[in-house]
């Protein structure tokens, strides 16, 4: 039976038996009205409000933990679904509901696969003109600044090679960036060797990045390799900014179910109830394109840990 015709049953029932008692002998109003007339008036009165209140709480139970669920659905942390219970109607709204979260989730994915292949278009083409056109145009004023020293007085040779040194730091920081942009290593040599790259990249004086990286990975496709590249990336450079830390673990493993499990690691003080940011929100963007499940922890004792769980892709040996 449908919510409005138990309601409507309900409530028909509740009046009809009020009306046969005041019609029937049992149950009279005087006027003026006795103690224990009233008495009969309101202990019915009661008794229907308090049948209304069970059957609405009742029937209405599935409404409030579908507005829970609503208030707490995220497209960024999917698979969490409400129970289909209830009656008929109730059970429909709710797997309604779980339709359209696995659409907007879908839908989700696919614009933002869309996005992070423009980006990383972007990035290719900015990695270029960064190494095409500005650093030839560096390399060039280093061969002027270094024709100049060699030919110039003795009290501006100094001046000079400062200037050089300059600019040649200059050069080496826009290699860097443009190395960062459009990760050559990854499509030349592969992942480990371009995560070796990345965690010296991000080791300075005062932090350290130590990688450990399984042998006999499953084979992976690019763009899930390039995810977990721009994962680690994207980790290593909060760690490095962020953290305090001075020491970073970079884990790339097996994972227990034949896919493979990217853990980032810093002894830093932990994001400290900060609300989380474009990159970690960019991070579990692009978790959602490859289906895999991103994680991250956090304390003061024991810093933050970012962990990427991909899936074995379908197909792919154990």
């Amino acid at each position: 039976m449908s919510l409005f015709w138990r309601i409507f049953v309900m409530n028909a029932s509740l009046l009809v038996l009020a009306t046969v008692l005041l019609l029937s002998p049992w149950v009279t109003v005087s006027s003026p009205v006795h103690f224990d007339e009233a008495v009969v008036v309101v202990a019915g009165v009661l008794a229907m409000l308090v049948a209304n209140a069970l059957l609405f709480r009742y029937g209405l139970a599935p409404l409030k933990r579908l507005s829970h669920a609503m208030a707490r659905a995220d497209v960024l942390h999917p698979g969490t679904r409400p129970k289909a219970t209830g009656q008929h109607e109730m059970a429909e709204l709710v797997l309604t509901f779980n339709a359209m979260l696995d659409r907007l989730e879908q839908e989700r994915a696919t614009s933002s696969g869309r996005v992070a292949a423009a980006q990383e278009a972007e990035r290719r083409h900015v990695a270029r003109e960064l190494h095409d056109e500005v650093g030839q145009a560096l390399t060039a004023v280093l061969l002027q600044l270094k024709w100049l020293a060699d030919r110039a007085p003795v009290e501006l040779r100094e001046d000079l090679h400062a200037a050089q040194e300059t600019t040649r730091e200059s050069l080496d920081e826009l290699r860097r960036i443009a190395r960062r942009l459009r990760p050559g290593v990854l499509e030349d040599l592969g992942l480990a060797s371009a995560l070796r790259a990345l965690a010296a990249d991000f080791t300075t004086a005062g932090l350290t990045v130590r990688h450990n990286l399984d042998a006999g990975l499953p084979h992976m496709t690019p763009e899930v390799e390039l995810t977990i590249y721009r994962v680690a990336q994207e980790a290593l450079s909060n760690a490095a900014r962020h953290s305090c830390a001075d020491r970073v673990d970079l884990d790339l493993r097996r994972g227990t179910r034949g896919g493979v499990d990217l853990v980032v690691r810093d002894n830093g003080r932990g994001l400290g109830g900060v609300a989380e940011g474009f990159g970690i929100r960019g991070m579990r963007e692009r978790a959602l394109m490859i289906g895999a499940e991103f994680v991250i922890r956090n304390s003061r004792e024991d810093g933050t840990a970012v962990l990427l769980r991909v899936p074995r892709a379908e197909g792919a040996d154990q």
